[in-house]
């Protein structure tokens, strides 16, 4: 299987609000910068958006390294959450809904194509992908404002 490289990241100006996401993915030599927005969402839909329009964007099945700064995605991947929610009918642990379970469906269906492997980054530090990242995102919303 090839070997991708994706880096993510979203952005919202009020949440909710018009919000943004960016995506880079590297294969080889090969660079490939994507981004979207939205008028009215949230930041954590836009974190989830950018990874899924990323791994949409493949043609077969791969081994994806996947950075992001969101927690929120990271986490609920790594640690199982987002398998478990949806096991439960998208309900978490503490009886609430699981917010964004439209999004999530999608991206657990991507993760049985794929094999990602998760990486968090710390976000407006010193990861230039991820920075780029954050500009395509915050370019995205600002041309909704």
């Amino acid at each position: 299987m090839k070997q991708v490289t994706i880096y993510t990241d979203g952005a919202c100006s009020g949440n909710p609000g018009p919000g943004g996401w960016g995506a880079i993915l590297q294969y080889g030599e090969h660079r490939k910068e994507l981004s979207g927005g939205e008028r009215n969402t949230t930041n954590n839909r836009m974190e989830l958006t950018g990874v899924i329009r990323a791994l949409q964007t493949l043609t077969e099945p791969c081994v994806v390294e996947l950075y992001s700064d969101s927690k929120y995605v990271i986490d609920a991947l790594e640690k199982g959450w987002a398998k478990s929610w949806r096991a439960k009918g998208w309900v978490k642990g503490d009886k609430k809904p699981a917010l964004n379970p439209d999004l999530w469906e999608t991206l657990l269906e991507l993760c049985e194509v794929h094999q990602v492997r998760t990486h968090w980054v710390k976000g407006h530090s010193t990861n230039p992908f991820n920075n780029r990242c954050d500009q395509l995102a915050v370019s995205e919303w600002q041309k909704l404002k």
